[in-house]
């Protein structure tokens, strides 16, 4: 499946125009164009939307390549939540209004009301694991996720620590100032600890389904 650059490029050419008259066109540097077109950068909002005008296209093709008849055919993910890595987590708030499509693991619906920026990941492990409550999470159980949840005292939250590559769920504990992250399996070593502003909070999870 192609990405973004290789579906401008394939639209750029299309309309006939070189990288200086798009560039022109859209009032920007050549070396803007040069670096959406080596996946460098992605053009957002108003500017996206002239570069699909004067390309002759959509939106939805440059950034997912669902046009009917045209390059390619985009998978059908109208609805659904991108199923990503942890480590795509971690960096959500940065990647989420770039991300491609194509690099998600798989595409799924939602049971649950949620926003537009939220994502799907597959749990690892046991430290969410709690056979005798009622939150509990095994390895393999797919949870939802939305960044613009608001995380309060007791949330199951997806956060990730300066410093660290991935990010992790734990549940999120808060106690007069102080923050704390929590493992639900009673079992789990370490299973606390204090957290301040080393920790970004990447979600709030909304749900979870449980593969057969």
């Amino acid at each position: 499946m192609k990405k973004f650059p290789e579906r401008l490029i394939a639209c750029r050419e299309a309309a006939g125009l070189s990288q200086s008259e798009l560039a022109r066109r859209l009032s920007v540097s050549p070396q803007a164009v040069q670096k959406w077109e080596s996946a460098q950068n992605v053009p957002r909002g108003k500017r996206l939307e002239l570069l699909a005008s004067i390309l002759s296209t959509t939106v939805s093709h440059l950034m997912v390549g669902d046009l009917s008849g045209n390059i390619e055919h985009g998978p059908s993910i109208k609805g659904r939540l991108p199923l990503i890595s942890w480590v795509q987590a971690g960096e959500w708030t940065e990647i989420a209004d770039v991300f491609d499509p194509s690099e998600a693991e798989d595409w799924l619906h939602c049971p649950v009301a949620h926003s537009p920026r939220a994502f799907v990941l597959r749990v690892r492990g046991e430290s969410m694991l709690d056979p005798r409550g009622k939150r509990s999470f095994k390895d393999g159980d797919l949870i939802f996720v939305d960044p613009e949840r608001p995380a309060g005292h007791g949330s199951l939250v997806i956060a990730k620590l300066t410093g660290g590559r991935e990010a992790t769920f734990k549940e999120l504990v808060i106690e007069g100032d102080n923050h704390f992250l929590k493992a639900l399996n009673p079992d789990w070593p370490e299973r606390i600890f204090q957290i301040n502003s080393n920790c970004h909070i990447a979600g709030v999870v909304i749900g979870k389904y449980e593969p057969m």
